[in-house]
């Protein structure tokens, strides 16, 4: 798909300055330090993503503001829970699975350069989009698979398989679990603490934690379920 050639007028100072300081606040809240350059990759990528959404209709979040606080600062909040997954260990090989505009896996590329992350998505118009992200924003540690992750054909296992909004626990369990290096973990992204889901989740998977997120600006729940196989 050839990348979209609506080029809106650069937002104004005032505004990215606006944008810029609640980003800087809210990974100040998650305990999250972040360089200069890590920053200024975020809120290009809300540009990329505001300005495709207008085209190809990636998301129904519009205002960059709310793409801060809802796609950025969402995401990220699970990177603490991660990175004492990756404690004593090399650094994570990720796989995201039904990615769509990115979500968790470009907001955790860029804080995380030194981790490797791979995005499946299917559909075509939000696999475009990945790879035009990727280009622009010179994130040699991501790539983007567009294909159904139960069609994925990767190289190697993933040291975590995370979703945010994909399917439930049991239909994410079973597609992701093939994908799962020894000792990895499964992680969703979840709102509510999804109790009913829990119960449904196949035997051979079991539920390390459940930790709450606190995402900033944000009201209502937010969980984390780590799972592992059990073999």
């Amino acid at each position: 798909m050839t990348p979209a050639r609506n080029h809106a007028a650069p937002a104004p100072v005032a505004d990215l300055r606006a944008l810029a300081a609640m980003l800087g606040r809210g990974l100040g809240d998650l305990g999250l330090s972040l360089s200069g350059e890590a920053q200024d990759k975020l809120l290009r990528y809300v540009a990329l993503l505001a300005r495709w959404n207008r085209t190809y209709n990636l998301t129904a979040i519009r205002e960059p503001e709310r793409m801060v606080t809802h796609h950025l600062l969402d995401s990220l909040a699970a990177l603490p829970a991660l990175d004492r997954l990756a404690s004593g260990r090399r650094a994570l090989s990720v796989l995201d699975v039904g990615s769509g505009g990115g979500l968790p896996g470009i907001p955790m590329a860029i804080a995380r350069p030194d981790w490797r992350v791979t995005m499946a998505e299917p559909v075509q118009k939000q696999g475009a989009f990945l790879v035009q992200a990727i280009a622009e924003l010179g994130l040699a540690n991501a790539q983007a698979a567009v294909v159904r992750v139960e069609d994925l054909r990767a190289p190697a296992p993933f040291d975590v398989v995370i979703s945010r909004a994909f399917a439930e626990l049991a239909a994410f369990a079973r597609a992701a679990l093939r994908h799962l290096a020894p000792g990895g973990r499964l992680v969703a992204m979840k709102g509510v603490h999804p109790d009913a889901e829990l119960a449904e989740l196949p035997p051979d998977v079991e539920v390390e934690e459940t930790p709450a997120l606190t995402v900033p600006f944000l009201e209502g729940a937010r969980h984390l379920v780590i799972m592992r196989c059990r073999h």
